[in-house]
């Protein structure tokens, strides 16, 4: 299969080894990926910071750079459910019917990594091999607006040598949020500390999640208590081998 991968704003400019572990992954299970280089930002952050007007431009942007894709595959629920429930509402709102249009067979068309590989390729063992104590945390967007459910926890059972361990409170908000973080950031602060409590409660050596942001953040907070605990996404996890 030929696949068009959706790289994102974050993966591209601070954490590009996610990207690569997501195409020697998926070119491992035997599938040609490709990254077409007009796409940019997805435009979630304008619709989330209430500016959906500015985000036309680059949604029509992102629908002509992925027009030709079979499929596409993206390694984060946020984006992914920023293309699937976000694009085509924004543009009809806007009154760009041919756009809402475009926007909708897009989004037929764009899966996050876990959703590709359970429901497309219809496999949860990729052959990885990653023996650590592991901690999976369930990111707002994959949870609640992909729903992906328990995919991503199907292919982390399946990895040899894994011991994964159950994150306690784990489908509360580790207080990310974009801008929220920086417009709440109290609050946010305080979420991120009760996530990275339940995380050190396991005694994990590595925390996992479908987005980057999220790592980010939980990440961030974890170095500053020098608690050791490695945040990596899902796809550096799947991707290892013997």
């Amino acid at each position: 299969m030929r696949v068009a991968l959706f790289v994102t704003c974050l993966v591209d400019g601070l954490f590009p080894d996610v990207g690569k572990a997501t195409v020697r992954l998926l070119e491992r299970l035997g599938h040609e990926v490709v990254v077409p280089s007009a796409q940019t930002c997805c435009g979630q952050m304008h619709i989330n910071t209430g500016y959906p007007g500015q985000a036309l431009p680059v949604i029509r942007n992102h629908v002509t750079a992925f027009e030709h894709a079979d499929v596409i595959v993206a390694p984060s629920g946020s984006c992914a459910g920023s293309v699937r429930h976000q694009h085509a509402a924004v543009a009809r709102e806007h009154g760009d019917r041919k756009l809402a249009e475009a926007a909708e067979d897009t989004a037929k068309r764009t899966y996050e990594l876990s959703e590709f590989l359970v429901d497309v390729l219809q496999v949860t063992d990729v052959g990885a091999y990653f023996p650590h104590r592991v901690t999976y945390h369930p990111t707002c967007h994959s949870l609640r607006v992909l729903k992906v459910q328990d995919r991503p926890l199907r292919l982390l059972r399946a990895v040899e040598g894994i011991d994964l361990v159950e994150l306690p409170a784990a489908e509360t908000c580790c207080g990310f949020g974009g801008t929220f973080a920086l417009k709440n950031s109290d609050t946010s602060t305080a979420m991120l500390a009760d996530k990275m409590s339940a995380v050190m409660s396991t005694k994990a050596g590595v925390l996992t999640a479908g987005d980057s942001s999220c790592l980010m953040h939980i990440g961030g907070g974890l170095s500053r208590l020098r608690s050791g605990v490695r945040p990596l996404h899902l796809a550096q996890v799947l991707e290892q081998t013997r």
